[in-house]
């Protein structure tokens, strides 16, 4: 596919220059490590093998490999707080391995030995675990009532520091919108959203700022609630660049089963993109969507500023996520994969976690907060559009608005080596 002016590729100047970035970042890390580290606390739901706290709280500990070089952790995990404890729980022979004290509450991870706040960032990571779902089909996870206790905290003290929270700050908007304003009334740099983000994108494809995107397609696999925000949070992080800067969803609809392919029919946009898409996509399957995906899902956005974006969930067929869009004055579609890394050690939570202790060291966050809150409530609002009989809802209270950062971040080193194993 020749590229657009839509579109960057990267040329051998390019990556001469993208060596010497990592010259750079080398020497920052170096000094970085040269400085006492970063005391923060982890506020976790479940820490057992391939779960969200150990790909994201074990890097911390030990460390990781991010573009070809280890990275020696910036942070100090000091003290650890966990909702439940499995029988194949990892936290208690992590924390002791690393002199983390295991706390009984949130408010003693981050106030250890009573000497008021005495860390520096909070790493909430309310994912796996042992929680009900409601009618609606959402994992209850208690994201929410963790943050509360964190900022309750923060009130009490009259102090405050970085959080990250992993994955959609809640299944509930209105409990969404509180979190974010938290942070926003106490001034604390507040970082959410998942790993697909910041993963590899086969090609290295990051739209300009301000590209005149038309349509856009994700396709990804999995459940509606858990991979349905990693579908939408890779079709923001594209489409966000689009001129104008994001400002909200005005309308979405979640279609299932026989219905998703009768949509896609009398939209050929949406077809030509999918197909576009699917053709970036490693290790799908041969024959066609129809004839491989039993039970389809569709979300259909409608966003303010008049872009359509149509995400898939293709179970059966692919195993990655894939996006496409059409560009005004450019004569083919841009598409790439967003890469993950289907075994341990799981390479791409390593961008992520970067940009986690990034966010804490510096103050500074990689993307908006507000690109989380906005999939949080998309998310939230269509599980609402499926349990209402697949009705399309008006979104007014989505009208987000924000501007994408400068650079995607996603990652472009080398992928570190798969081991045998695979997810529990």
């Amino acid at each position: 596919m020749p590229p657009s002016d839509a579109c960057s590729y990267f040329s051998r100047r390019e990556l001469l220059s993208f060596g010497a970035g990592i010259a750079l970042e080398l020497a920052e890390n170096k000094a970085a490590r040269a400085a006492p580290r970063k005391r923060i606390a982890t506020i976790i739901t479940e820490y057992r093998p391939d779960s969200h706290a150990d790909v994201i709280v074990g890097r911390l500990l030990e460390g990781y490999e991010y573009n070809g070089q280890h990275q020696t952790p910036q942070v100090e995990v000091v003290s650890m707080y966990t909702d439940q404890v499995p029988s194949h729980d990892l936290s208690r022979a992590m924390a002791a391995k690393h002199g983390v004290k295991i706390c009984s509450t949130v408010q003693s991870a981050l106030t250890p030995g009573d000497r008021g706040l005495a860390v520096e960032g909070v790493v909430l990571v309310g994912e796996h675990g042992n929680y009900p779902e409601n009618e609606k089909g959402q994992k209850l996870y208690p994201r929410y009532e963790l943050f509360k206790q964190i900022v309750d905290t923060f009130h009490e003290i009259g102090r405050s520091a970085p959080v990250f929270s992993d994955k959609h700050l809640s299944y509930d908007w209105q409990k969404a919108k509180w979190m974010y304003d938290q942070s926003r009334a106490l001034r604390f740099p507040l970082m959410a959203g998942s790993s697909i983000v910041m993963t590899w994108r086969r090609p290295p494809l990051e739209l300009a700022l301000e590209s005149a995107v038309e349509k856009s397609v994700v396709a990804f696999y999995g459940e509606k609630d858990a991979y349905g925000f990693h579908a939408l949070e890779a079709h923001q992080c594209m489409v966000e660049r689009r001129q104008g800067g994001e400002t909200g969803i005005r309308s979405v609809t979640c279609v299932e089963g026989a219905e998703v392919w009768r949509w896609t029919d009398r939209n050929p946009w949406a077809a030509r993109l999918l197909e576009s898409a699917l053709a970036r996509c490693e290790g799908r399957k041969p024959g066609s969507p129809q004839d491989n995906v039993k039970q389809p899902v569709l979300f259909l956005l409608e966003y303010t500023s008049g872009l359509e974006g149509a995400v898939y969930l293709l179970n059966g067929l692919i195993e990655q996520a894939v996006f496409a869009a059409t560009i005004r004055g450019a004569a083919e579609p841009v598409a790439t994969e967003l890469w993950l890394q289907p075994t341990r050690p799981f390479s791409h939570f390593s961008g992520l976690v970067h940009y986690i202790e990034q966010m804490i060291v510096t103050g500074t966050l990689a993307y908006p907060i507000e690109r989380t809150l906005l999939t949080t409530g998309a998310l939230a609002a269509l599980m609402v559009s499926c349990y209402q009989g697949h009705r399309r809802l008006e979104t007014p209270h989505l009208n987000v608005n924000y501007r994408a950062p400068k650079e995607s971040l996603f990652s472009r080193g080398p992928v570190p080596a798969a081991s045998s194993e695979t997810h529990s």
